[in-house]
């Protein structure tokens, strides 16, 4: 089987798709088929992998999906599907079913609802309110596209039960095409990470006479690092908190920090290379994901294998991943209070925390690649064959 992949990042820039797609594409070639990847990347010649990538550059958006489009068109008709991992899709679907060829996507996020928060058409309505309401033009265009090119495709992956139930109950797709696939996790198990917490702190020259707060992340608006960075006004001067990631808010949020008084307990450490989180999640004391929106977090999956406490906001697919008081701490998102509650409670009590790491550990092989890529390999090859 030949499978063209796409994606909306790739390495070196940071997110769940960077991480999932070449692992997913080292393992379709292991299992002996062709593949290649065309990804939105700021390097422009990504080198070192086992197959072949077609990077779209940096650029004006619209500029970045017509060059996409042109490369899966262009490209589409060597494979024998395309496998789609975008969160607006509509040119790489579309570029794929003119080429001929059948298309599986892997849903992340209702892509109306990301664009028309960053546009503000929602008045910063969450995903789950968004799901229960009608709202103007805008958004019913974006609604019916967004239901086209769904429609387009043989089948719909989705990473978190509850993704899979968006197109289902909101959008009216078949329940058989929508098919439940969890994210995997792809990086070192915890005993090939051999650093100690105090090793990895010397590694990356930090105080060791610190605690340290980590939160990994594009610096989106729905990310909500302003709430952990407000979390932490409350917390003792020792504690500082890390912050590994780039995006649209990194300015507000380092004005945020200054204003607060926090510039220097608040560290935005850019979009670091992969190859660093694992010591960063391992310097931690306390992992902490304040987002309003997460499909499936691939870096939750990163942390509950490498062991380091969480605490997490309780929406979308993060309690498919922690439960409350099991294997980490729940807040409602928005929470500044209860986040800094929780933050403080895990620094207390490192009982309790490395009773949340054994748990989530135990808990960990449901996320496995060999639990999750034979069913995204089987639904490919479904889709690939003649309907």
């Amino acid at each position: 089987m030949r499978v063209l992949i796409t994606s909306p990042v790739f390495p070196p820039d940071l997110g769940g798709p960077a991480i999932y797609v070449p692992s997913l594409a080292r393992y379709l070639l292991s299992r002996g088929h062709e593949v290649g990847v065309v990804a939105f990347c700021s390097d422009p010649n990504p080198t070192g992998y086992p197959f072949e990538v077609f990077a779209v550059t940096r650029g004006p958006l619209p500029i970045r999906y017509l060059k996409a489009f042109w490369q899966v068109f262009r490209r589409a008709r060597n494979y024998d599907v395309v496998y789609v991992n975008e969160h607006l899709a509509l040119f790489h679907v579309l570029a794929a079913r003119l080429a001929g060829r059948p298309v599986v996507i892997r849903i992340m996020v209702d892509g109306v609802w990301e664009i028309a928060h960053r546009k503000g058409w929602i008045g910063g309505d969450d995903i789950v309110t968004f799901e229960t309401k009608s709202y103007g033009v805008k958004v019913r265009a974006a609604r019916l596209l967004q239901r086209m090119w769904w429609g387009a495709c043989r089948k719909i992956i989705a990473c978190s039960d509850f993704l899979r139930r968006i197109p289902i109950d909101r959008y009216g797709v078949d329940e058989s095409k929508v098919e439940l696939v969890y994210n995997a996790y792809h990086g070192p198990s915890r005993e090939e990470v051999a650093q100690t917490r105090e090793e990895a702190l010397d590694a990356l020259s930090l105080d060791p006479g610190r605690r340290y707060l980590l939160t990994v992340c594009r610096l989106m608006v729905w990310k909500r690092v302003d709430g952990i960075i407000r979390a932490l006004s409350g917390l003792p001067e020792e504690v500082h908190l890390l912050i590994a990631g780039d995006g649209d808010m990194d300015q507000e949020w380092r004005a945020l920090a200054a204003e607060l008084g926090l510039a220097d307990r608040v560290h935005f450490l850019g979009n670091v290379p992969h190859s660093t989180i694992p010591l960063l999640v391992r310097a931690a004391d306390v992992f902490v994901l304040n987002s309003e929106y997460e499909g499936l977090s691939h870096t939750l999956l990163e942390v509950i294998h490498l062991g380091t406490p969480i605490v997490c906001s309780s929406v979308c697919g993060n309690p498919e991943l922690v439960e409350d008081g099991e294997n980490g701490l729940l807040v409602r998102p928005g929470d500044d209070e209860g986040l800094r509650a929780a933050i403080g409670r895990l620094l207390a009590e490192e009982e309790l925390g490395l009773r949340f790491v054994e748990e989530g550990l135990r808990r960990a092989p449901k996320f496995s690649r060999e639990a999750t890529f034979p069913r995204v390999e089987a639904l490919l090859a479904e889709a690939a064959s003649p309907p």
